[in-house]
């Protein structure tokens, strides 16, 4: 099996504290069965309760079939996801599994620059792994807020001078002008962590290729409202021959799914790729935190969770 849309029930085998406040959920299946295979950047999507989907990154290693590893912050203003992990979730419990899916792809390069903010870490560590084992050049600058909040440093003091650590209470913020520098041709960089770090590097790279900066957000981008507001607009399912009409105050996908046309998603907040859609005709609005802006320039497919239309109709692949 490979990735994509696999469910699944998985078997909690055990949980570690990785620091203060990461929890890690070690997962296999019930009847000891291998797994779906995974590469480095992949997530999967936990139900935890009943009605709670989240997205958590493998950060375990592709190589072992039987577990999944995926690590969990203890959110202060979270919405009952990591509570529930935390509080609720034990060895021996039962959950509903999607995926795997991979939105942060591990590219070749000749170079490598790793660039992790608190829980950012997580689907930084199978690519150092896989990097490291194939000897290519690379350095990981791991920041958080202080070194006992800092998950996976006894795993990550393996990995000698490849790794600095670097703490803000002790350091202050990672120097991403040290850290990045000058745009070098072969040179890929990944980041993974809070907006702030996420829109730093962003504005830091302005000036290179684009594809050198690839980044994975755990939460959406904000963004500013329509100057004009939202306007609603058609869409025709090219497959299907159904047609709706999208208002302003509603999403593709709730349209869509209205007329009963399925649609696999997930998050409904334009981060975890489930929903990406195929588009035929019109000119897609993005409004989502995954596709790079080259991709949402070409306009072939959209996030029809979040996404709108700036043409008055559009047709879509379905």
């Amino acid at each position: 099996m490979t990735d994509g849309d696999i469910g699944m029930q998985l078997l909690v085998k055990q949980l570690t504290w990785e620091s203060d406040g990461v929890l890690s959920i070690g997962l296999v299946d019930p009847d000891g069965a291998d797994l779906p295979t995974w590469a480095p950047g992949a997530h999967i999507d936990l139900t935890l309760r009943s009605s709670i989907v989240r997205q958590y990154s493998l950060c375990g290693d592709p190589s072992d079939r039987r577990s999944y590893r995926v690590a969990v912050l203890r959110e202060q203003a979270a919405l009952g996801g990591s509570e529930f992990v935390h509080e609720g979730l034990r060895p021996g419990h039962r959950l509903d599994v999607a995926g795997p899916r991979n939105n942060f792809t591990l590219l070749p390069a000749r170079r490598y620059v790793f660039i992790a903010g608190g829980i950012g870490i997580t689907p930084i560590l199978p690519m150092i792994k896989a990097v490291h084992a194939r000897g290519a050049d690379w350095t990981l600058y791991y920041g958080g807020r202080r070194r006992a909040s800092m998950a996976f440093l006894d795993e990550l003091a393996s990995y000698g001078h490849h790794v600095k650590v670097l703490p803000e209470d002790e350091v202050g913020l990672v120097d991403l002008g040290g850290a990045i520098g000058a745009p070098v041709e072969g040179t890929a960089v990944y980041c993974c962590g809070p907006e702030g770090l996420l829109g730093a590097v962003e504005a830091h790279m302005g000036s290179w290729p684009d594809g050198a900066l690839q980044v994975e957000r755990f939460k959406a981008k904000v963004r500013e409202s329509p100057v004009g507001g939202d306007v609603g607009f058609e869409v025709t399912c090219a497959r299907s021959g159904v047609v709706v009409r999208v208002p302003p105050d509603r999403s593709v996908l709730e349209c869509l799914e209205q007329a009963g046309v399925t649609v696999p998603s997930s998050c409904r907040d334009g981060i975890c790729g489930t929903c990406e859609t195929k588009v035929l005709a019109g000119v897609p609005d993005h409004r989502d935190s995954l596709l790079s802006a080259a991709e949402q320039a070409a306009g072939l497919s959209m996030m029809v969770c979040v996404s709108r239309a700036t043409s008055d109709t559009l047709e879509l692949d379905l």
